[in-house]
């Protein structure tokens, strides 16, 4: 038996108390493993920092002694015991979708961070029972029996978030005779008919996408916070959704990107959860588990994830454009994509995570992996007469490797592609996936073919065309956040990170665009704060027309457009 008990004793300290019990020991030492990572984020999560203190005793209470091995890796003398138990208390401040966290109205846990596991023993049943007040309801995919809930292994508890509280609101909307669970946590009120309604709609999209879907039940847990916020983290048979503020839940782009992250996340059921590249299957948690291959675990998934609104009919295709000239204008503001491909871009997640990192390294498994799996879809469109698309291949990947427990690799993923299209698709891999190339031609092209025009104009803002920089809010100032390459900014000495404090000595009250347009005809002097260095940057307008950060739209040829219905058809 493998069995934790989690409780809590002073909820403002945040921290989870861990009893972890293991019996059946026969050996004179047993290792235990903390996760490295988690699923759903490939990059080294270093849980192990949270952690207090450690202690352990055998079946009469007595220590036993143990050392570290590495960061994450205890092992324990058992001294001749044949039941231990482990205690521990592991530290919780910060709510998103893929943490844990704790205080006097919640206990959220994502047993990776905190669950150590005995190596050995990973495919044994475990258990957690929840020391909680009889009035907090759980919200969980695993099998509960009162307070105690059980994981068939150690993969299925780590991928199975737990949510406890007295204030959890709860619905589920049934489509095929599958239930679909609404839980939210958080002040908000949320309209479950309209959620229903919408979930419904793509919900069911999907599963005729895939034809049948691979759990029994499913759990969209929904962290909802006070202030705006974007975050999703996808599981076996749930999701964890942080969302925000939750006065907006109901309405405007908080709703849609309600709908946007959680048709995303579903979509992940399948692709990453049973369609896995063979570097994660089965999944090492010890370690990273590289893979070339995020452009489609995340980047078909967020395609689809978008697209299926708008073929359900959740979405209208202006807010479907919307959202995807988002992607384009993130691909074509970011520098990186000249130096590293998506595919390398993947493998690089590890190194530095979902943060941009150093500037101009590299690009997004989402963003690019998104405009590659468009690609895709179209080039199969033109080479089969608009009979397939790539919503074929994902059915194969999902039949030949999802339900054969069998991991894909690189090869397969372009067989695929070429086995559908029927024609040879080894250059646009070359100069695309594993590549470097400009998107810009075939984007037009693919576009273009499906009577969509892919529109290109300098954007409004003079930073932006003119000098080549970007900013966003910081109090009444403005933050540098990007500058292009050879820009009259970069070469004027401006950085990233820099806080605008003038302009031409005239101090911000949140008016710094209105106050470089004033200038645009005339000599700018910024006034900036460089690591809390004063500076003065002085903006030379550049003698050519040269236009910076463009603003990309995207607009109809054709309303009723035969190729543009077909490919909706195809994608539902």
């Amino acid at each position: 038996m493998i069995h934790y008990k989690l409780y809590l004793k002073s909820p403002q300290s945040h921290y989870i108390y861990v009893d972890l019990t293991i019996d059946g020991i026969s050996s004179s030492s047993i290792e235990l493993q903390l996760p490295a990572w988690r699923p759903g984020r490939y990059e080294l999560g270093n849980f192990a920092k949270n952690i207090k203190r450690l202690d352990a005793f055998d079946e009469n209470d007595q220590p036993l002694k143990y050392s570290k091995s590495t960061k994450d890796l205890w092992i324990i003398e058992t001294n001749g015991s044949t039941k231990i138990k482990v205690t521990y208390s592991y530290h919780t401040t910060e709510i998103n979708a893929g943490n844990c966290y704790a205080d006097e109205n919640q206990l959220y846990v994502n047993p990776v961070h905190l669950c150590m596991y005995v190596p050995d023993r990973m495919q044994e049943e475990h258990t957690v029972e929840l020391d909680i007040p009889n009035d907090y309801k759980i919200a969980t995919s695993l099998v509960k029996n009162g307070k105690v809930l059980t994981a068939k292994n150690f993969d299925e508890l780590a991928d199975s978030p737990i949510l406890a509280s007295a204030g959890l609101q709860s619905d589920f909307y049934e489509v095929k005779g599958i239930k679909f669970w609404l839980h939210f946590i958080g002040e908000c009120k949320p309209d479950f008919e309209k959620f229903k309604t919408d979930f419904s709609k793509f919900t069911e999209t999907q599963l005729n996408f895939w034809g049948d879907f691979p759990v029994k039940e499913y759990h969209f847990l929904f962290q909802i916070l006070p202030f705006k916020f974007y975050h999703g983290v996808e599981h076996q048979a749930s999701t964890v959704i942080a969302i925000g503020p939750g006065y907006a839940l109901n309405k405007g782009k908080t709703y849609d990107d309600v709908l946007g992250v959680s048709c995303h996340e579903l979509f992940h059921t399948w692709n990453i959860k049973y369609i896995r590249p063979a570097e994660m299957l089965p999944y090492d948690f010890s370690k990273e588990n590289y893979a070339r291959t995020g452009y489609v675990y995340e980047g078909f998934t967020t395609y689809y994830g978008d697209l299926l609104l708008l073929s359900s009919g959740v979405f209208n295709t202006k807010e479907y454009f919307e959202t995807l000239e988002e992607r384009l204008t993130k691909h074509f503001h970011n520098c990186g994509r000249f130096n590293l491909s998506v595919a390398h871009s993947s493998w690089e997640t590890w190194l530095d995570g979902y943060v941009p990192g150093a500037p101009y390294r590299k690009t997004s498994i989402y963003d690019e992996g998104n405009l590659v799996a468009f690609m895709l879809d179209v080039l199969i469109m033109k080479h089969t007469n608009n009979q397939k698309g790539l919503i074929d291949v994902c059915r194969e990947l999902y039949n030949e490797f999802g339900k054969k427990n069998k991991g894909y690799s690189e090869k397969d993923i372009i067989d695929l592609c070429e086995k559908m299209s029927g024609a040879s698709l080894k250059t646009f891999f070359e100069k695309y996936v594993y590549g470097t190339e400009d998107f810009q031609k075939p984007l037009s092209e693919c576009f273009s073919y499906l009577d969509i025009e892919l529109q290109q104009t300098p954007s409004a803002l003079i930073c932006e065309s003119v000098y080549g920089f970007k900013t966003v809010d910081f109090g009444n100032n403005r933050k540098v956040s990007l500058i292009a390459p050879y820009s009259p900014a970069w070469k004027a000495g401006l950085s990233v990170g820099d806080e605008i404090l003038s302009v031409n000595g005239y101090t911000l009250k949140n008016d710094f665009n209105d106050w470089i347009n004033y200038f645009t005809e005339d000599e700018i002097t910024l006034t900036v704060s460089s690591n809390q260095n004063l500076k003065q940057i002085k903006l030379i307008k550049p003698s050519k027309s040269v236009s910076y950060f463009d603003v990309f739209k995207l607009k109809q040829k054709d309303e009723v457009s035969t190729v543009f219905s077909i490919w909706l058809q195809l994608n539902s």
